[in-house]
């Protein structure tokens, strides 16, 4: 027998919004860095610059989201990222359709695997719930690369930024 998730859109709602108040904290922090200190590369980062790798956050909630909706959403615009603004505005815009799915998810959609289509057009059987919390828990992920990026360019990140549990 198939194993059956049971997540809500509230919990998953709740979730969203506590990452997207952690990661608006993130780039508030980071608008202390000037332009030029946040695109600067830094060795041993997948993504090497801290302006990348807060646009990789949002990018791939972009395209996760994309996918419960069967579209290939990973083309990169240089306006998403060309500035700490650009990123804000991108940010809100994204959050803003995950907001609207959760909005219209009911329980079978979220917990009910089905076929999406991913990167390569590889089919694959996904549970939507999970998907999202993959969103949630990849932002964190990167939030702790930009906290050691911005320990090193000496501008450590505050206690505090982590997921809020209050």
């Amino acid at each position: 027998m198939r194993e059956r998730s049971m997540y809500t859109a509230a919990a998953l709602s709740d979730m969203h919004r506590r990452t997207q108040r952690s990661f608006e904290k993130l780039l508030d922090h980071c608008a202390g860095f000037s332009e030029e200190v946040l695109s600067r590369e830094i060795e041993g980062f997948g993504y090497g610059s801290i302006r990348m790798q807060l646009h990789h956050v949002i990018g791939a909630e972009r395209y996760w989201v994309g996918v419960l909706h069967g579209l290939s959403l990973w083309d990169e615009h240089d306006a998403d990222f060309a500035s700490l603004d650009a990123l804000r505005t991108f940010r809100a815009r994204v959050s803003a359709d995950t907001v609207a799915y959760l909005g219209s998810a009911g329980s079978d959609e979220l917990n009910t695997a089905r076929s999406m289509t991913t990167w390569g057009d590889k089919q694959q059987d996904l549970v939507p719930a999970r998907v999202l919390v993959r969103i949630l828990t990849h932002a964190f992920q990167h939030q702790g690369q930009v906290a050691a990026m911005a320990r090193l360019l000496g501008r450590p990140i505050p206690a505090g930024l982590d997921f809020p549990i209050g």
